[in-house]
Parts: C-alpha cells; structure tokens; sequence
C-alpha cells in the first residue's frame, strides 16, 4: 500500500554526507600571482574525501590526518591484530596532526593572503602549502623574481627615491652622478642613465606597501634586474651615487633594461650632460 512504497523511499533515500570547509581558489591563479582575499573561498567538502594537505576551516577532522596502514592479514590473525592496529594507525594520526599544527597553527584564509603563488593553481582546486610561499615564509622573494630574472639591492635614502615615495611594486629609472677628470686638469659633475623600467621588488624589508601609506622611506632598494643588467648596475654603484626616478604608470610597458649609449667615434670621447644653476648642457669628455 502506500505506507510500504513511503517506507521504501525513505529507505533507498542516501545519508547526508559529512562535509568540511575547504580553502579552494575561486579562479586560476598562475605561478608568482600575489594571493590576495578575492583568489581565495571557502567550499563545502565531503570529509571522507579530505586530503590531510587541505586547509580545512578550524582544522582536520580527527582522524583524517592518519596514515593509512597496509592491508590486514586475513582470518584469525586480523581480529587478533586489529585493536592493536587500531591504536598504532591512531597514535600516527595524532603524530601527523601535531606535525600540521607547528608547521601552519592557524588553517585561516587571512594566513595566505599576501602570498606568493609556487605553481600554477586550477579553479576551485584546494590550497595546499606546497603550492603557497607564505607572507612570513622564507624563499617569498625568490617566488617574486620573474623567471630568469635577479634581486639585487642598491643603497637609497630620501632625496634618491623622490622624496620616499617610491613604493614597492612602482617602475624605475636608474641614473649614476659621478665626477670625471678634465682632460686639462679638474673634475667635472656629471650624470648618465644606467637602468631604465626597473621593477623595484622591496624597500628595505617591505615587499608591499601598508594601507593608506603614500610614502615609504628605507636605506635599500630591491630591484627586479636581468643578471647582465646587474653588473651594469653594481659597476654604476661603485663608481658614484644612484638616483631611482619614479616612472609613470603609463610608462610601465616600454623597453627595460640597460640603457645604451650612442656610438662616439673610437670610444675616446664620452657624451656627459652637465648641470650648472639648473640649466643641463651636454660636453663631451675623454676618457
């Protein structure tokens, strides 16, 4: 009758499954994209499905952390061993637990935002710290650099970093001002480019600037360099004093790298733009 067909229904009718929140990327997330709030969701995920690598909102469900142990012997001698099994696979458990604990105390999203993405991310694929350098991780500068390119630090103060407000993450120019022998005897000022469209990577310890902080002031400037362009700059540094001009926004899409100066002849004589009361003037100087 009816009471048998609703008795039947409600039978074959699945358990609610068990399920935990899981950190997952709302979209792709390429290698060396800075993690920010947005990349970042929380999704529902069966529990007998988590992975012990899984951010899980208020951490692992006891017991998911375990290891698995290998297959029990068959007969009499699997009730025999199966309490004591049972007790080792639950001690390794706790074990790997307290090892997930000291590596990431707190399974929070606000722990990775502000990282560094190691490996490409898929769509909804659950965060996993293998694939995130953290904020307060080491390697986090090396995740940053583009591939094939150098970190390299160059002394700054106020007045070389138009007055503090070069900020992590802004486009360069480099400028080296030196003094060069007179051929008839004297010294004269003088500046020339060296770099140009440098990404500044980090002002002393700050990779990225604070909220609602327009200026930052720092005795060292990390800069994104090819390894060629390095030399360029560290010959530039040992020979006089480095200025970093701030570049436009607009800007940031031309050519990058070191700047090249136009052919003199032999190579005796060097162009050099003078600077006297404001006014620049361009001489050239004999090696």
């Amino acid at each position: 009758g009816k009471g048998t067909k609703e008795a039947k229904s409600s039978a074959e009718a699945p358990p609610a499954q068990q399920t935990a929140r899981v950190l997952v990327a709302v979209h792709e997330i390429k290698a060396g994209t800075r993690i920010s709030e947005a990349d970042l969701t929380w999704q529902e995920w069966p529990i007998n499905s988590l992975n012990a690598a899984y951010i899980v909102d208020g951490g692992m469900p006891a017991g998911v952390a375990g290891t698995e142990g290998s297959p029990a012997p068959e007969g009499d001698a699997k009730k025999t061993d199966e309490k004591a099994k049972g007790a080792v696979a639950e001690k390794a458990g706790d074990i790997a637990q307290a090892v997930a604990d000291k590596v990431a105390p707190s399974a929070s999203k606000e722990a990775y935002i502000g990282g560094v993405a190691r490996e490409d991310i898929l769509a909804n694929e659950p965060i996993i710290d293998a694939k995130i350098v953290r904020a307060d991780e080491g390697g986090f500068m090396a995740v940053m650099l583009q591939p094939g390119m150098r970190a390299l630090a160059v002394p700054v103060s106020v007045d070389n970093t138009a007055g503090g407000f070069i900020l992590p993450g802004d486009r360069v120019d480099i400028l080296v001002t030196h003094q060069l022998q007179r051929p008839g005897g004297g010294t004269i000022d003088s500046v020339q480019p060296v770099l140009r469209n440098i990404r500044v990577l980090a002002i002393d310890q700050q990779v990225e600037t604070e909220k609602d902080k327009q200026s930052v002031i720092g005795a060292t400037a990390t800069l994104e360099v090819a390894p060629e362009d390095g030399q360029v700059v560290t010959l530039a540094k040992a020979s006089g004093t480095l200025s970093l001009m701030l570049r436009s926004y607009a800007d940031a899409a031309g050519p990058s790298g070191a700047v090249t100066m136009a052919p003199t002849g032999n190579g005796a004589d060097i162009p050099v733009r003078v600077y006297r009361n404001g006014q620049a003037t361009e001489v050239t100087v004999s090696r």
